[in-house]
């Protein structure tokens, strides 16, 4: 049986990897993960439909997918702003990601916070529920009027994980911007608004397991892609988004980006093999200035 990866999901707030064909297998806190990439990286699809011509794509590629599937796929994305007739309801947040780190965005109100933990948001708020029209309306509206991105990159999220602000420092943060988003005028006339409730993530992504390697560089060493016979292996430290960290042999820290894992067959390996694929080293200086 092969088993191919579809990447992770956050199921009942917690992470598990997916494979092609259904398959889930659930991620504990505290176990070892070996595993070792076999042959090449073939495209996953898009929309659940399999890719016809099973194409090969780069392994540094976080999509996952060949240029006509990524097209497909895209087509049919609210994120990408490409729906306009979904008749669901959608809910607006506001998202904490760390120190200055903090967007605004939109879900469907069916996926409750699926989306947030897809995104390593370590915390967030609820902000107005509505049409999807009238909340991408108000996205782009608290975008401008707040100063704040449309998506942060991974890179910056991951290299301050290590050392957060306690809860209620990030509860303060989520307060003061939601009082900022509520002065700005008219958006609530199409929204209901939803009141200030800030929920954590934390506990859910074990990120207190950080802390003791937050000394010097604060990510550690990154996974940039995998390879034919590439092993990954260590012990599964916290989870935030699609990012792993992982306590390689010889107590090396590692952050697996599991959007790489797409497409690849992998097998099982030893849980002391050493890491065999390419990393690089991300600094937290380096990410944030």
């Amino acid at each position: 049986m092969v088993w191919r990866s579809a990447g992770i999901s956050w199921r009942g707030g917690a992470p598990s990897l997916r494979w092609e064909g259904g398959r889930v297998s659930s991620l504990a806190y505290g176990r070892d993960i070996a595993f070792r990439a076999v042959g090449e990286r073939r495209c996953g699809g898009a929309r659940g439909n399999p890719c016809p011509l099973r194409a090969v794509v780069p392994g540094r590629a976080t999509g996952g997918r060949c240029a006509e599937c990524a097209r497909l796929d895209r087509a049919h994305s609210v994120a990408a702003d490409t729906v306009a007739d979904d008749p669901r309801p959608y809910r607006v947040y506001l998202a904490w990601f760390g120190p200055g780190l903090l967007k605004v965005g939109i879900t469907a109100e069916e996926r409750g916070d699926a989306r947030l933990l897809e995104q390593g948001a370590v915390a967030f708020s609820w902000l107005g529920r509505g049409p999807l029209m009238a909340a991408r309306r108000t996205e782009e509206v608290l975008r401008h009027a707040l100063a704040v991105p449309d998506r942060i990159p991974y890179a910056r999220k991951r290299a301050v994980r290590h050392a957060l602000p306690p809860a209620a420092e990030r509860e303060r943060a989520l307060a003061e911007l939601y009082g900022r988003a509520a002065g700005v005028p008219a958006w609530a006339e199409t929204l209901e608004a939803l009141p200030c409730r800030v929920h954590d993530h934390a506990a859910a992504f074990r990120l207190d397991a950080l802390v003791p390697y937050a000394a010097g560089p604060v990510a550690g060493h990154v996974v940039t892609e995998l390879v034919d016979g590439g092993v990954v292996a260590g012990r599964l430290l916290a989870a935030a988004g699609p990012d792993l960290h992982l306590l390689a042999p010889g107590r090396r820290p590692l952050v697996l980006d599991t959007r790489l894992l797409t497409g690849w067959e992998l097998v099982s390996a030893a849980p002391d093999e050493p890491v065999s694929v390419p990393l690089t080293r991300e600094d937290l200086q380096d990410q944030l200035f």
